[in-house]
């Protein structure tokens, strides 16, 4: 039976133009592509000059005035905690008495746990803001939470579990308004949405979720911000970020990138037909079906993206069922496969905690054959699960 990968928001497979940026730098010996781009020696030139490279490549997609801008990290998780957090105590730094930091309910735990840290540790307020049953964030409730004392807003542009997506330009005009600084979490949006510099004024970028290298992921802070290091050590990335740059990572992530948005346009409208075709199955097959996130606006969920509830069924049994049948698919109900906690976005969303929940995320090799494969195989997963 062959296996059909339907979690893309969870991971991306290589994309062979990454792999074959990446390679000179993970084996040459003889041109030097591997030495530390710390060091003045020939081989560290060749790397530093690598580094630059794709620095200057990644701050021209995004829209960044200056490639210095761009702070290379491990991954979206690195760049959320160093956004949050550093810009948090930079502020606190600068004004003494800003501890006040806004998010929202449905961000991801890389900004949740973030934020608990301050909270615990660093004597900050946190408003958590709701979301409606779209999972779209209240922006009067925004204008109201902020006060003189704010340091932050740290709000997602994209939903990782449901494909929501907020209205970043609204809320960044919020924050500037109110002269506080806006982090824009744009792990699940970039390749898949239109991303840049025009709006936020720091952005997180994880290069696994664009079929770049795991590993691998960048801040982009806008000029004139400062921010406090997360990491101590060396005086790397401008003495922001400390450590050895992973540079194979760093040069298959902007290669990633400049054929994502090369293919941006063509794959959204590829995989929203994919997705309607999916979904139109899935009701024939389960007509209790229900859709998570905002449908009922154009222009607000991800082309790649189901979040889908089916009452009366188990979210466990789901998951197992369709690995069963060669289907990779993810949790994303009040009981994830593995985890005793309920899903925070759906459970903020108002979903049932009973209800059972799953994502389908498509990506670049998610073909019509293998959808239509997928719908074959439904009837059998469903009659599995309400044994």
């Amino acid at each position: 039976m062959s296996r059909i990968y339907l979690d893309h928001n969870a991971t991306t497979p290589l994309a062979p133009e990454a792999l074959a940026a990446m390679l000179p730098f993970l084996s040459d010996e003889e041109g030097g592509r591997f030495g530390n781009p710390s060091a003045i020696s020939s081989e560290g030139r060749v790397t530093r000059a690598a580094v630059d490279e794709a620095r200057e490549t990644l701050a021209q997609i995004l829209g960044a005035s200056r490639p210095q801008e761009i702070i290379f990290t491990s991954g979206g998780t690195e760049s959320d905690n160093l956004a949050v957090i550093g810009l948090c105590r930079s502020r606190v730094e600068k004004n003494g008495c800003r501890r006040h930091l806004i998010t929202s309910q449905t961000e991801h735990h890389a900004v949740l746990h973030a934020a608990d840290f301050l909270e615990k540790h660093e004597q900050f307020q946190v408003t958590r803001l709701p979301v409606d049953a779209r999972g779209l964030v209240d922006l009067d409730a925004l204008r109201e939470a902020l006060t003189p004392q704010t340091a932050l807003v740290s709000i997602h542009a994209v939903n990782n579990e449901t494909g929501t997506i907020q209205p970043v330009p609204e809320i960044a005009a919020i924050c500037r308004e109110h002269g506080v600084p806006f982090h824009s979490d744009c792990v699940q949006a970039f390749g898949k949405i239109p991303v840049n510099c025009e709006s936020p004024d720091a952005i997180s970028l994880a290069a696994h979720k664009f079929h770049g290298p795991r590993g691998a992921g960048l801040l982009w802070l806008r000029s004139g911000f400062s921010i406090e290091p997360i990491l101590f050590g060396g005086a790397q990335e401008n003495e922001r970020r400390p450590g050895t740059e992973n540079v194979p990572a760093i040069v298959g992530m902007a290669a990633a990138a400049q054929w994502a948005i090369q293919n941006l346009e063509s794959e959204a409208d590829r995989q929203t037909t994919l997705r309607e075709r999916l979904w139109e199955g899935i009701v024939a097959a389960f007509p209790q079906a229900v859709r998570n996130g905002a449908w009922d606006e154009p222009g607000r969920q991800l082309a790649n993206t189901l979040n889908i509830s089916f009452p009366g069924l188990d979210s466990e049994a789901l998951l197992i069922n369709f690995d069963l049948e060669g289907i990779a698919i993810s949790g994303g109900s009040a009981c994830m496969a593995g985890s005793t906690q309920p899903s925070h976005v759906l459970m903020a969303m108002g979903v049932p905690k009973e209800t059972a929940s799953v994502r389908f995320s498509l990506g670049k090799g998610t073909s019509a054959e293998r959808i239509e494969t997928v719908i074959a195989r439904l009837p059998r997963i469903f009659a599995r699960c309400r044994l």
